[in-house]
């Protein structure tokens, strides 16, 4: 079997097997921060960060780690960058720490980052590991992004805080709420799966 380059992994992260609309991994934060898109993407963002981050530290030390320890050591890698992330943001982007809140330091324990310790980056060399944690990271922004967009805009009315519709139009509230947050991750799941079903059937003719 051909290895996969760099290129290709940063690929099949972003596109084949995003975390999000492929995978379905990291539903919690999906549903619970995608009310407005500069919740998404601070999210996505941030999670990014920890990914390749985590990726490439356990990476270069997945000789060394003891294999009956390993889940333990991969959450301790993992928690010491969420931890970093959480103090930048609340240094520098305060307002967004607070709204985000608890879902900044869950991301110690969310399934997407754990995966692709123990899936990829406890197997594989460092340049694949942070090509690995960039593309399912940017996949995971990406996601969230689009999700919160639909979200904030039909719900709210509003795209990064600025008015859209004025008073002649009402905004659908219910979809700010989880309710709608189920209802639009639906959707674009279906739909994401629909165009890359159609897309395999063209290239096998």
């Amino acid at each position: 079997m051909k290895k996969q380059t760099a290129v290709g992994v940063f690929l099949n992260g972003l596109i084949k097997e995003n975390p999000t609309f492929v995978q379905l991994l990291g539903m919690c934060p999906t549903l619970a921060v995608t009310t407005s898109l500069k919740n998404g993407i601070g999210m996505g963002l941030s999670a990014t960060a920890v990914l390749i981050a985590s990726n490439v530290i356990i990476s270069l030390l997945r000789k060394l780690i003891p294999q009956k320890v390993r889940i333990a050591a991969y959450i301790v890698i993992i928690a010491a960058f969420v931890t970093m992330i959480q103090m930048l943001l609340e240094a520098f982007l305060p307002e967004l720490s607070s709204s985000l809140g608890i879902f900044i330091p869950l991301i110690v324990v969310n399934c997407i980052i754990l995966a692709r310790a123990e899936a990829f980056a406890s197997k594989n060399g460092v340049l694949h590991s942070a090509a690995d944690g960039l593309g399912m990271g940017l996949g995971f922004t990406a996601a969230l992004s689009l999700i919160s967009a639909v979200r904030e805009i039909l719900g709210a009315g509003t795209i990064f805080d600025i008015e859209l519709y004025g008073e002649a139009v009402q905004p659908m509230s219910v979809i700010t709420l989880a309710p709608g947050g189920f209802i639009v991750l639906g959707i674009l799941v279906a739909a994401v799966n629909y165009i890359m079903r159609r897309k395999g059937e063209k290239k096998n003719g």
